[in-house]
């Protein structure tokens, strides 16, 4: 006999607790391998290719593309061992590990073994996946009486979400299990049901109504950013200083740097030196390098800058993290801002990749912008602005001018560091924009 295992929604790390299906790379009957990534999921950090961890047939799939599952919801069933008999009982797993499996959900991130209990149903079972009416067809039952034979907190969900009565309907599922198609079902057949008619309702004033604007989920990246900036605002108290620097000299020393360069080589970035002068102001002010745990009262000054930069996606915004940007030169800060950019545009950053930060850089001139207040990426303590660089009136020398200008913002966690800190960090920052040889000195 065949074993049908299922295989549940794995923890995906960094504390995330639900993911959306984008695409299933499996269909119902299809033969996979053990490790063989059967969905593609986007989470709140990334976007993820789920393997496996058995090998033989895809009896069922749960959710259909632009479901939300969270973690621990059932995925697939695979039929493992020789097939599956027409008639007798059938072992299902419960767990989503068993021997005959690897262990592994994602690279990175593995799964415990923990007993798997057995249960035997009826071969049903196995059919549980397909769509059946959960009422005969112009009947409704009465309500039942005692819990609801539901499971699935996306099947209660969903009935809430169409004030759909769980205990009237009669559950396609082993043992009366109410399954999101009977779920789906009677909510088409609501759906086909005659209205009723319409009762004229007196002239009301044009006022603005939530329920007539349009609708758009707060999910996945954008989700995860509305979180946490909000959660930054609600427990950072934080302040912005801002300045303007003269970028003459620093885009006169990117242009000899790139001038000299050989054939092949990459083009240092503006964002590359930028980053090569933040962390060297970090070195000097390190207290702009920390986070604060509020339950034990104390500021964490950490001893690695790992630097984070806003790239604005199709998905939306993320902040991909430059691990040891401090023992980086801008050479090689360059050359991973470029590498995770292009991962951050293709979809394919990991959950790694996004976290973990300790100070970030936010270049909004992209935009055509000149200034802002940035929002502290929690759980950091400080965010650099850049605006657009432009030509402007500028005195040099005693002279009016024509110069390259930028604004220089910082907002900072006030817990941290009082201005004198912040504005010295700033004034550093600005100083080696306006005069890039102060940058030897750290060297």
């Amino acid at each position: 006999m065949a074993q049908v295992l299922e295989f549940k929604l794995p923890d995906l790390g960094e504390g995330l607790t639900e993911a959306e299906i984008v695409r299933w790379l499996v269909e119902v009957g299809d033969v996979v391998a053990i490790d063989q990534p059967v969905v593609e999921v986007e989470t709140a950090k990334a976007m993820v290719e789920v393997p496996c961890p058995y090998g033989g047939v895809v009896t069922a799939r749960f959710g259909d593309e632009g479901t939300e599952l969270p973690v621990g919801a059932p995925l697939l069933t695979v039929a493992v061992g020789s097939p599956v008999e027409a008639s007798g009982d059938v072992p299902v797993a419960d767990s989503g590990t068993e021997d005959s499996g690897s262990g592994n959900v994602l690279v990175g991130y593995g799964t415990g073994a923990p007993p798997v209990r057995r249960r035997r149903v009826r071969p049903q079972g196995l059919k549980a996946a397909v769509a059946v009416p959960a009422v005969p067809e112009g009947s409704a039952p009465a309500p039942v009486a005692g819990p609801v034979a539901v499971v699935s907190p996306l099947v209660r969900r969903l009935a809430r979400q169409h004030d759909l009565d769980l205990r009237r309907l009669a559950g396609s599922g082993p043992d009366g299990l109410i399954l999101r198609a009977d779920v789906e079902s009677a909510i088409r057949s609501a759906a086909e049901a005659p209205a009723p008619e319409a009762v004229a309702e007196p002239a009301v004033s044009s006022a603005f109504s939530a329920s007539a604007g349009e609708r758009v989920a707060l999910r996945g990246v954008r989700g995860a950013v509305a979180d946490k900036l909000s959660r930054s605002r609600r427990e950072i108290p934080d302040a912005t200083c801002w300045v303007d620097a003269d970028a003459t000299e620093l885009m006169a020393a990117r242009a000899s740097m790139n001038s000299v360069a050989g054939p092949g080589t990459p083009k240092v970035s503006v964002l590359a030196l930028l980053a090569r002068i933040c962390t060297a102001a970090l070195a000097r002010y390190p207290e702009l390098n920390s986070t604060v745990d509020q339950e034990a009262r104390e500021i964490v000054r950490l001893p690695q800058v790992h630097l984070g930069f806003a790239a604005q996606t199709d998905r939306g915004l993320v902040v991909p993290v430059v691990r040891d940007a401090h023992a980086g030169t801008t050479e090689s800060i360059g050359a991973e801002i470029a590498r995770l950019t292009e991962a951050a545009r293709t979809g394919t950053l990991t959950p790694a990749q996004l976290t973990g930060g300790t100070f970030t850089l936010n270049n909004y001139g992209v935009f055509g912008v000149d200034g802002s207040t940035p929002i502290i990426n929690h759980p950091e303590a400080a965010m650099m602005g850049v605006g657009r660089i432009v030509p402007k009136p500028w005195v040099y020398e005693g002279q009016l001018a024509v110069r390259q200008v930028v604004q220089l913002s910082l907002t900072f966690d006030h817990r941290v560091c009082d201005g004198g800190t912040a504005g010295g960090f700033l004034r550093y920052v600005a100083d080696c924009v306006e005069r890039p040889a102060l940058l030897l000195r750290s060297l």
